[in-house]
This record gives C-alpha cells, structure tokens and sequence, in this order.
C-alpha cells in the first residue's frame, strides 16, 4: 500500500505540474477544469491511506478490509490520474519543455538588452541618445526590462522576455538608422522647399483666375470660392514659418524634430493647392461648359440610355423604370436653367453632375440584384 501511494502522489505531482504550466501558457485549453475532479479523487485516495497509516496507539488497527478498500481507491485514482495524462501527453510535455526555456530566455534578452543599453555610452553614438526614437525606444527598453524584473510566472515572465526583446530590437534599429537621420532632414527640407515655392507660384494665379470668374460668369458660380484667396495665403504662411523652424532643427542636430514639421508644411502645402486648383479648376470647368453646353448634357443623358437598356436587358424596368425615367425631367430642367445674359453654368454642371451620380447608383444596385439572384 505504501509503494502504491508513493507511485500515485508521484504522477499526481507531474500531472499537476504540467496543468500548473499549460494554465500558465495555454490558458484557452482550459485543463484545470478537466483535471480538478481528478485530483479531488488522487486527495480522497491519499486521505483514507494517511488516516491508515497514521493510526493512534490507543485506536484498534484497521481490517485488512480497510486496507484493501484504501489499495484500490489509490489504484482507481492512479489509473484515472493516468487516463488524464495519457490523453493529453503531447500538450502537456510540450508545455513543460517551454517553461523550461523561459528562465534561459529571460536571462538572454536580460543580456541583450544591457548590451544594447550600454552601447549608447559609446562616442560614436553617443549624440544620437537625444533623438526623439533613440530616447523612446530607451525608456520603453527600460521600462520593460523593469516588467521583467517583477514578473511573476511562467506566463508573465515569457511574455516579458518577448517584451524586452522586441525593445531591444527596436533600439537597435533606431540607432543604426540614426546617422542617416541627418541627411535625410536636410534633403526633405530642400525638397519642401522646392515645393513650398512651386504652390507660391501657382497661388499667385488664384486672384487673377478668381477676378476672371466674377468678370465672366454668374457670381453665384463663384461664391463658395470667395475666401480661398485669403485661406491660401495664411497657410502658405504657415507652411513657410514651419519650414524655417525644420531648417533650425536639421541644423541643429534635431533631424526628427525636422522630418515631423516638414510633413506639416506638406500638408499645409497639399491644402493650399486644393485651394488654388478650385479656383482654377472652376474657371478651366464653366469656360468649357460656356462654349459647348450640350456636351455635358449629352454626357448625361448617354449615360440615362445606357442606364435604361441594362434595366431592359436585366428585366428590371418594373422596378427601376420609372426611376430613370424621371432623370430625363431633372436633366430638361438643368438645360431650361440656362437662362439670360449670365446664366448659371456652376448650377448647370451640379445639377447634370448629381442626375450622373444617381444614375451610377441605380446602375450600381441594378447589377447587384441581378449578380445576387
């Protein structure tokens, strides 16, 4: 009885050591439901041997009864105990093999990272220590390694290893791409600088186009532009103060602080070209639609034909007809706008260019019904 005892409090041992681990590292497979009525029984088992074997001087010894009761509840409970391993051996190994590794790996990346740390102090990098990823990537590598120094199981030290590690990586990268930093900023700052003047130029067509569309057209065609002029101007400004300020910082050695406001005065810049091209683009636009209104009506109305023969040929007239069919009324009142000495041309297009976008709509939607039948 006692050998059978030893023999079961050993595999319960293994066994619960292994649940310990998967619990730790492969919670989602959930083995300590599986395994607590099972040890519940290995306890009970171990509970009716000890009480056996422990048996006051003053009590009556046992039956052999008793003791062959106690032999086979330690032999059920051994056997399950075993069906249990059995069944889930290969994960169970597995997960003890990793947890071995942990400790190994904690301590590698440990090293690692101190190596990757101490390299700062070198002269040759020394003044990359204050670019702005050379100093995140040093405080978030510390931060980590401090993670891993209070992490508490298997699970949260692996996890931290695998943090210190891809610290440890990113540090190692922003250092070996900062000494290109440098002249990357200065070669940005040159090409914004080309750029900043090119939208210079182009906004300085933007009045002379905006008085040619209030000479030209209807001045409800250019309403909505009336301020574009001004708004152009104030980020060019903008754009021209922050390129300074990014020629300041690549000069004096703070590249990143450079790249991050030249893409600013990009930005700026790409807003004071949406501007201009409005402008521009409205004048190019009513001065086409002027000299040959019928063109954009006839764009149209190909596209309503186009439309109504995909309804026949679909066999969905019953349902889009009448749809398309009420575009013609839209479009005779967009032409029937176009009306004394300085007719609407900009109300002309929306209406003709709003017909043209229902109509892909309805085309659109006819397709899909006919592809899902």
């Amino acid at each position: 009885m006692v050998a059978a005892f030893l023999d079961m409090d050993r595999r319960q041992s293994v066994a619960e050591a292994g649940v310990a681990e998967s619990h730790e590292l492969a919670p989602e497979r959930n083995l300590r439901r599986q395994w607590e009525p099972i040890r519940q029984s290995c306890y009970r088992a171990a509970e009716e041997y000890l009480q056996l074997a422990h048996t006051e001087p003053d009590q009556e010894l046992a039956s052999t009864a008793d003791y062959e009761h106690a032999i086979r509840r330690i032999g059920d409970a051994t056997r399950i105990l075993d069906e249990f391993y059995e069944n889930n051996r290969g994960h169970l190994e597995h997960v003890s093999a990793l947890a071995q590794t942990v400790p190994q790996l904690a301590h590698r990346v440990r090293a690692e990272a101190r190596v990757a740390l101490e390299s700062l102090q070198a002269p040759e990098r020394a003044a990359f220590a204050h670019y702005r990823s050379v100093a995140i990537a040093t405080e978030t590598l510390e931060n980590a390694l401090r993670s891993l120094d209070s992490a508490r199981g298997t699970s949260a030290l692996r996890a931290g290893a695998h943090a210190v590690e891809e610290a440890t990586n990113t540090l190692r990268q922003a250092l070996a791409d900062a000494p290109g930093r440098q002249n990357e900023a200065r070669n940005t700052v040159a090409s914004v600088t080309t750029r900043l003047n090119a939208v210079r130029t182009r906004a300085e067509g933007l009045p002379p186009a905006y008085s040619s569309l209030l000479r030209e057209f209807n001045s409800a065609s250019s309403a909505d532009l009336s301020d574009n002029a001004r708004q152009a101007e104030a980020l060019l400004e903008r754009a021209d103060a922050r390129l300074d300020e990014a020629r300041r910082a690549a000069d004096d050695a703070r590249p990143e602080l450079a790249l991050d406001l030249a893409t600013e005065v990009r930005v700026d810049l790409a807003a004071a070209e949406e501007l201009v091209d409005a402008v521009t683009g409205r004048l190019a636009t009513l001065r086409a639609v002027r000299k040959n209104p019928e063109a954009k009506v006839d764009e149209v109305r190909f596209r309503l034909r186009d439309a109504q023969l995909l309804a026949v040929q679909r066999d969905l007239t019953a349902e889009w007809g009448s749809v398309l069919d009420a575009q013609l009324d839209r479009i005779d009142r967009a032409v029937d706008s176009l009306t004394g000495v300085h007719p609407d041309y900009w109300a002309y297009v929306r209406d003709l260019d709003a017909v043209s976008d229902f109509i892909a709509t309805v085309v659109e939607r006819m397709r899909g019904r006919a592809n899902g039948r």
